[in-house]
């Protein structure tokens, strides 16, 4: 059994800064990662972080809340964006940069240097080339690695949140409210399920970007956080708004690659295959430079109005005023590996799934709607990117809720008193097939994501969604039936966390006929 103050789950920019701040104002705390420490989401993110930009760049915090506001299509909650506003560029530039050390670029006078992106009014992303997340996830990697306060638990995957009076053995607890006192937890190498008993946990496992059969996301962003949530009874909101990238590197057959926003926030032109700037049709103010849902659809439009099954990247207009090679090396590898040279060629490019916008609802300090648990991160939905996010308020907003939820979180220890061990029942495991099929859990996964990809994803109908719903309702009883008889694994936990979080998403979409920010319906 393992027992501690704080439980942190998910080990990405949100988890990694609860589990150090919460170290450091003196708790016992456990970092449980699903994978190796240091393969997040977050290691994913190119383009970059908002920071505190210089004076000359004439920003302020009443400037990006407008910018974040308009992004989100009027959904966002105003005292979340002002709060990131105020504080966030602030703990940005003195935790990551002047405490991590995130090599941050600079410019020739050793200044931050920090970039445009699409539909920010300022420049004011801090980034490292093009490889942002993945600097700052080995700084908190690092970190986390050398405090004495953390232990650290990889590949151990959520099973499920631990919860009075659900797992409690008295029965007269069903008279007590919900409580979260920690988490079971899947130990990939043994098999075994772990109970991990804590004062207060913290939920920062992610997104769910891996559910859609084109995705930015890597194969572990399955919505585990969320499908607990959903199941220990949590508040969870704004599930129908998934955003979509415009610009992932098209191969047939082949996983999408991210070509960061940062491309177009420099001057990159999308064009279609007739070599034409498309954009004038759908923003013909803002351009390539207009929100990601605006981008989308009119990528989505001019595919179906050509028959082409991608279109194109220009990026001629970059290397006219910078070197490609020194600012986006990353993105350069990614084609010529394909074959594709971005210096002399254009690059093909399709939309694809990117960021959970909904999730679980939590307050500003990252509590949720169940007593001892917070989330925080991309699982969390703070309210901040309301109908569709912001370019590179992510990463800001997984790091001010990582620290402010650890603030919280401690405080709460001091008087919480966790229930024994032995008043909690232990995993029972089940007697089974020796492994299950992989190619039955590949079908399921293939059903998922193709259903979500073509009845709920860039744009909706009602038609489509039923049908989604239907046919997703008989996997889910099929796939709940297959969880409860076979041994428990990373791929049966993945697989009904997707389908859970599939219902949730063509349930939400079809709860909402409104057409706002990235959740768009035809009818």
């Amino acid at each position: 059994m393992i027992s501690c103050d704080v439980l942190v789950i998910g080990a990405g920019i949100a988890g990694c800064t609860a589990a150090l701040r919460a170290a450091e104002l003196g708790a016992d705390v456990v970092l449980a990662a699903k994978d190796a420490l240091g393969e997040s989401n977050t290691a994913w993110a190119q383009g970059g972080i908002i920071g505190l930009p210089p004076e000359t760049f004439r920003d302020s915090p009443e400037l990006l809340a407008a910018d974040i506001e308009a992004a989100g299509a009027g959904l966002c909650r105003p005292e979340a964006v002002r709060m990131l506003a105020e504080q966030g560029p602030s703990l940005c530039l003195d935790f990551l940069w002047k405490r991590l050390g995130v090599p941050f670029d600079l410019d020739a006078a050793g200044e931050l240097a920090p970039t445009a992106e699409a539909a920010h009014s300022a420049r004011r992303i801090y980034h490292v080339r093009d490889t942002t997340g993945l600097a700052i996830q080995s700084s908190l990697t690092m970190a986390v690695r050398s405090h004495p306060r953390i232990r650290i638990l990889e590949d151990m995957m959520l099973v499920d949140l631990l919860t009075t009076p659900h797992h409690g053995r008295d029965p007269r607890g069903v008279y007590d409210p919900i409580q979260v006192w920690g988490a079971y937890l899947l130990d990939g190498t043994s098999r075994c399920v772990e109970m991990a008993l804590a004062k207060r946990t913290v939920l920062a496992t992610g997104g769910l970007g891996y559910l859609y059969l084109h995705t930015s996301n890597p194969s572990g962003a399955t919505g585990d956080g969320l499908a607990a949530a959903y199941r220990a009874n949590a508040r969870v909101v704004n599930c129908e708004y998934i955003q979509f990238h415009p610009t992932t590197l098209y191969v047939p057959h082949k996983p999408r690659t991210l070509l960061t926003e940062a491309l177009r926030g420099e001057g990159a032109q999308l064009r279609n295959r007739k070599g034409e700037r498309f954009m004038s049709k759908y923003a013909p103010v803002q351009m390539e430079l207009a929100p990601r849902d605006v981008v989308s659809r009119a990528i989505f439009q001019e595919v179906a109005a050509t028959g082409d099954v991608c279109v194109f990247l220009d990026l001629e207009p970059v290397a006219a005023r910078l070197d490609l090679e020194t600012r986006f090396p990353n993105v350069l590898a990614a084609c010529r590996a394909e074959g594709i040279d971005p210096t002399c060629q254009l690059i093909p490019v399709v939309p694809a799934a990117h960021y959970f916008c909904g999730g679980v609802a939590v307050d500003l300090e990252g509590r949720t709607s169940l007593a001892g648990l917070f989330a925080v991160g991309e699982v969390a939905c703070t309210g901040v990117h309301g109908a569709n996010r912001l370019a590179s308020t992510s990463l800001l907003e997984g790091l001010l809720w990582g620290y402010r939820a650890a603030d919280a979180a401690v405080s709460d220890c001091r008087d919480a008193i966790p229930p024994s061990a032995d008043s909690i029942q232990p995993w029972i495991p089940v007697s089974g097939p020796a492994e299950a099929d992989p190619l039955l859990i590949e079908q399921d996964w293939t059903n998922i994501r193709t259903t979500l990809w073509n009845y709920a994803g860039i744009v909706r109908t009602n038609a489509r969604l039923q049908r989604a719903r239907g046919d997703m309702g008989h996997l889910y009883h099929r796939l709940e039936a297959f969880y409860r008889e076979a041994p428990l694994s990373r791929s049966i936990l993945e697989l009904r966390s997707g389908i859970i979080c599939a219902r949730l998403i063509l349930k939400a979409a079809l709860l909402n006929p409104e057409s706002r920010g990235c959740h768009y319906r035809l009818d």
